[in-house]
């Protein structure tokens, strides 16, 4: 066993197989450990993510070690009977490589009794594992850019159904018209870690009843917008708004990250300046352009990204306001923010909140995952929440200095969890070089050019968790900085993790900036006598 650097309040466990990284999970599920906040296994790991002030790494190793080499207890969770229609445009292929019948693998793939490891990848999707192993083959050298919703594929040991149409590298051999993700469900994710799977292939067995394995999600009641209520109208934008707070935590269960703000900490101080609870709902506004027209009275705070705020009455006065600093608005004002001259994102809150209903516990919009309330668009009306008795207005200072596209930001990073996949030439290359910031940038991740860091295992990792702030280094050996939108799980290996005190400032780096990484510690994996993979 392997104890692999991520960050100062997480690390990711590294074992021999999937048993023995399940086993591990479930004894860490049976016996809660103070301090530990999430687990999230995958093929071969787990990722823990801790309290340092609750239990230091070295307690939490310690209890992680007595607790390793047991055994996985048997599935049981519900039996989820999949139908399939063995059509897969890759069917043929994967019979040729592993040199039996197109027939020969519908069989054994339905007489399976496959389990839901882990989730990851989407929302709702499953590694599912106990196949037989004569069905083992390797993805696809090059990955489909587009693979339909219900598609049934075949990589490495497991099996898996893609919830919803998206890239993919997964041998398919099939369709099914289940719905593996649906937020109109609780759960909203069909296959839950521990479920049982049976594919039946609709072609030869008789018609079934699929029988609800979950429950309708209950529906938010609809907003009424009183006279007496305040409300926003959008006028206008540059790139589409999306709100947000501080995240869905807890959802890893379901192939759900957190998302949420990209800058935590100008999101909380907006709502700090207001007089509203840390998490309440934001508007996250990218390079300004944005306008917005208010109904009633209201206050409102703006940070994050520099964007000059210009304020025309009902009157036709226009004045300009300040950032970070409470400003009462009338009747009629509109707001208008111009591009920034630093940062990326900015965030506007009014005082009581926007009335935006959940999607699955929160308001966040995850772009990857495509969860979250829709965006807003021009005309929409927006109503806003009355502020809680006795909150009050506050000033704030900018937590850190926003980075302007011409500068080159240095970020600490935590070496590790797979630093040893590189070359010592590549590492030392990653660290002294200026890296530049694409066009191809989002919320999921900053996509950087310079020059591609060399592998010394060429093998392919078997997939594990992410975190926000990783620097994962795909085949073209160009690195991609996740942010927030982040995917649950990787198959590419992580060089680095930006250190959690710089997490937000790598969430306002603008398109066209360079960045240099700045190692604040060695890569040092603890091996663990005797549980060594």
């Amino acid at each position: 066993m392997r104890i692999l650097p991520v960050r100062g309040d997480c690390f990711l466990v590294e074992l021999a197989d999937l048993g023995e990284a399940l086993a591990l999970f479930d004894a860490l599920n049976n016996n809660p450990v103070e301090g530990i906040s999430e687990i999230i296994p995958a093929a071969r790991t787990l990722l823990i993510s801790f309290d340092p002030y609750t239990i230091s790494d070295d307690a939490l190793i310690e209890t992680v070690t007595a607790l390793a080499g047991g055994e996985r207890k048997a599935a049981s969770g519900a039996l989820v009977d999949i139908p399939v229609r063995y059509d897969g445009e890759d069917l043929a292929e994967v019979a040729g490589i592993l040199g039996m019948s197109a027939d020969e693998i519908i069989r054994r793939h339905g007489e399976s009794d496959y389990v839901a490891a882990f989730t990851g990848f989407a929302p709702g999707f499953a590694y599912l594992s106990g196949g037989d192993p004569r069905l083992n083959v390797p993805r696809r050298k090059s990955p489909r850019t587009q693979v339909p919703a219900g598609a049934v594929g075949l990589a490495g040991e497991f099996s898996g159904i893609y919830p919803k149409t998206s890239p993919g590298g997964w041998q398919l051999i099939g369709t099914t018209p289940l719905a593996m993700f649906d937020i109109d469900r609780v759960p909203a994710s069909l296959l839950q870690p521990g479920s049982r799977i049976k594919f039946r292939d609709m072609a030869k067995d008789a018609a079934y009843e699929i029988k609800a394995l979950s429950t309708p999600a209950a529906k938010p009641a609809a907003r009424v917008q009183t006279d007496t209520g305040s409300s926003i109208e959008i006028v206008s934008f540059g790139l589409p708004p999306v709100f947000q707070d501080l995240g869905r935590a807890g959802q890893a269960g379901q192939g759900i990250s957190v998302s949420g703000a990209a800058d935590r900490a100008s999101f909380k101080a907006a709502n700090r300046i207001v007089g509203n609870p840390a998490n309440t709902t934001t508007l996250e506004i990218t390079l300004g352009g944005f306008s917005f027209r208010m109904h009633g009275q209201g206050v409102m705070a703006l940070t994050g990204a520099t964007a000059a705020i210009s304020i025309t009455g009902a009157d036709g006065t226009r004045i300009s306001a300040p950032h970070h600093t409470a400003i009462a608005l009338d009747d009629g004002d509109v707001v208008s923010l111009g591009m920034p001259e630093a940062g990326m994102r900015s965030y506007l809150a009014l005082r009581g909140g926007f009335d935006i209903a959940p999607v699955l516990g929160s308001a966040a919009t995850d772009t990857l995952a495509q969860i979250g309330p829709a965006a807003p668009v021009a005309g929409d009306v927006v109503a806003i929440r009355p502020a809680a008795a006795g909150s009050l207005v506050a000033t704030d200072e900018p937590s850190f200095a926003m980075p302007s596209a011409t500068e080159t930001v240095v970020l600490d990073v935590v070496m590790g969890p797979r630093t040893d996949w590189f070359t010592d030439a590549a590492v030392e290359n990653f660290l002294s070089q200026e890296w530049s910031v694409t066009p191809q940038s989002s919320r999921v991740g900053i996509r950087l050019a310079g020059e591609a860091l060399e592998r010394a295992n060429p093998g392919e990792l078997p997939s594990e968790a992410t975190m926000r702030g990783a620097l994962q280094v795909p085949a073209s050996g160009q690195p991609v900085l996740f942010l927030a939108d982040h995917p649950l799980t990787g198959g590419y290996p992580v060089i680095a993790n930006v250190a959690g005190h710089h997490l937000d400032l790598a969430g306002q780096i603008p398109v066209g900036a360079k960045i240099r990484f700045n190692a604040i510690s060695h890569f040092s994996p603890r091996f663990i006598a005797g549980k060594c993979p």
